[in-house]
């Protein structure tokens, strides 16, 4: 519909209401009307452009999943739309307060091979014996399963698990890429 000075007015709540009928080109067309909108909000609350992607990216398959419960009668739609982009970042930025952040240095001292595997293994032993996950991660080879938890649990990429494991980077890679593929077709 065409508004002030032919510029193009997007009707939020149709947009909604399309979403949670299911119709993912309402998603498109909502991304495509405020995407640009959001992400400059949610760069201003979070003051990175990281969390920032994320933030938008998350609200935006809340937006989806929660369209049903979009009631024109208590808001507007494009109100309803920046609440949950604006809560999605007060998560995220309550989240990082709760972070404290360390030097990679630091990190390297703090978890030695013991802790970090101690780590590793209270990690999978609070899978329950008969987790679908855990069956599958014991269906691993050792070296497989300790790189992708590594990568899961503590968060490291690809070269500090070559380090800790002293094995080369290339070798990493493909475990990690291997055991992601045989975890995705033991979990399906």
């Amino acid at each position: 519909m065409a508004g002030k000075a032919g510029h193009f007015v997007t009707d939020h709540a149709s947009l909604l209401k399309a979403c949670a009928d299911g119709d993912k080109s309402a998603l498109q067309q909502l991304m495509l009307a405020e995407g640009g909108r959001m992400l400059g909000v949610a760069r201003r609350m979070l003051r990175r452009a990281d969390l920032a992607e994320d933030a938008l990216q998350e609200s935006l398959v809340l937006i989806w999943r929660k369209a049903h419960q979009f009631d024109e009668t208590r808001g507007s739609a494009k109100g309803w739309v920046y609440a949950i982009l604006r809560n999605r970042c007060l998560t995220m930025l309550r989240r990082e307060d709760r972070e404290v952040p360390v030097s990679p240095g630091t990190l390297g001292e703090v978890l030695d091979d013991t802790t970090h595997q101690t780590i590793l293994d209270e990690a999978f032993e609070r899978l329950g014996t008969t987790s679908d996950l855990r069956q599958c991660l014991q269906s691993l080879e050792p070296g497989t399963r300790r790189a992708i938890l590594s990568s899961y649990v503590l968060g490291y990429s690809h070269g500090e698990i070559a380090g800790h494991l002293g094995a080369p980077l290339g070798s990493v890679k493909s475990w990690v890429r291997r055991g992601l593929l045989k975890l995705r077709e033991c979990l399906s």
